[in-house]
């Protein structure tokens, strides 16, 4: 496994580079920015096609800055400089642990007073060589492809925050332990309540740009499925915990030709140094994380990044053959229940005490299941009547 960036580049290439880079965050971050590019063809495609269309904003050029404004450019900056400076002196800290790093309340004052006041200024006499004698409105159209930024960032915080909703509450005990630490902690996310967070953050922003629910869900729908396929390489790669029950059984012999991590794995060099202190740890880079899992168990991570991969292309496929509003999005409901509730049955997870024991996944994707299923139902009865009229 590797926890960060640099053990990877130490393991494949036998240097080690002290990098800030957590190997989770860095698949998120690629899962976002594949996820921003598919949405961003598809809401082009659908511009073209006349199912969507710009709007038109109306923008006053030529203003002074507001007082407001440069408070938060000082603000900003100061706080840009502030934690920059104090990483550029602190550089090893930095790599040890980026995110207590970055949340703490260290940070060097003279850098971020620095920066506030250049940073500022800048934008100042910007402002000052951009004002007019008489500020004017002027009319600008804005392609919905060109508010994939804004809406890949509101989905990042939103779904964040539902996903630290969902995992705290599946996992009370240990919230109740540590609160400060299981809020910061970039780990421990749960993707449903990410996706419903994410999902809430969106529909209110496009809601502004007159953009419809259905139309917005269709296209957001394949990019849903390969983000979350991109995002469990990285829970496969740092070991994070989102591995499966203990799998004991020998390697099918059809499965040979494979690398046994495919069957089973004991996560060595986890992010989370979960299981048991390894016997040889190797190379003094690898510290702390030196411990393995006592026994081997299911990769299901691996095997979500196989399924939803295959998934995104067949959503890939028949997005332009649906002509429904809803259906592609209630069909990725559907793929999206099915996967994880089957993944369900091999993959170690908290459980409530009813049905004799049954996990918040499975709960979700059973819903998402039945939702897929009667919406596409729904949809498409009341397409047929309006059709019909």
């Amino acid at each position: 496994m590797y926890p960060t960036l640099s053990h990877l580049i130490y393991d494949l290439f036998g240097i080690y580079i002290p990098l800030p880079i957590q190997t989770f965050g860095f698949w998120v971050a690629m899962a976002f920015l594949l996820a921003s590019w598919t949405l961003t063809l598809e809401l082009k495609r659908k511009e073209k096609l006349g199912i969507i269309k710009p709007t038109e904003k109306f923008e006053l050029i030529g203003v002074k800055l507001s007082f407001s404004d440069l408070f938060f450019s000082l603000l900003w900056s100061f706080l840009i400089g502030f934690k920059l400076v104090e990483a550029c002196f602190n550089y090893s800290d930095l790599v040890v642990n980026p995110q207590a790093f970055i949340l703490s309340t260290r940070g060097h004052l003279s850098g971020g007073i620095l920066f506030a006041i250049i940073f500022t200024f800048l934008k100042w006499n910007k402002n000052k060589k951009e004002q007019l004698e008489s500020p004017k409105k002027i009319a600008t159209q804005i392609h919905p492809y060109q508010l994939v930024g804004n809406i890949t960032m509101i989905a990042a915080i939103s779904g964040i925050i539902g996903a630290k909703i969902f995992h705290n509450l599946e996992n009370f005990d240990l919230f109740l332990k540590d609160p400060v630490g299981q809020l910061i902690s970039f780990s421990g996310l749960t993707f449903y309540g990410g996706l419903i967070g994410g999902a809430v953050g969106v529909l209110w922003y496009t809601k502004k740009y007159n953009l419809r629910p259905l139309i917005i869900c269709d296209a957001t729908a394949p990019s849903l499925m390969l983000a979350y396929g991109v995002g469990r390489i990285g829970c496969q790669m740092s070991g994070d915990g989102d591995w499966g029950i203990d799998n004991l059984s020998p390697k099918p012999e059809w499965m040979s030709f494979l690398p046994d991590w495919m069957w089973s794995y004991k996560f060595p060099h986890n992010v989370i140094r979960e299981g048991v202190p390894m016997q040889d740890c190797g190379s003094e880079v690898w510290y702390p994380y030196c411990y393995e899992l006592s026994n081997p168990v299911w990769p299901t991570a691996f095997y979500e990044t196989v399924i939803c991969t295959f998934f995104f292309l067949f959503l890939w496929r028949i997005r332009k053959k649906i002509k429904t509003s809803g259906v592609l999005f209630c069909i990725y409901l559907f793929l999206n229940g099915i996967e994880r509730f089957m993944i369900e049955k091999v993959r170690i997870n908290n459980e409530y005490d009813i049905l004799n024991g049954i996990t918040q996944a499975e709960i979700i994707s059973f819903c998402l299941l039945v939702i897929g299923i009667s919406g596409s139902y729904f949809l498409i009865k009341k397409s047929k009547e309006k059709l019909n009229c």
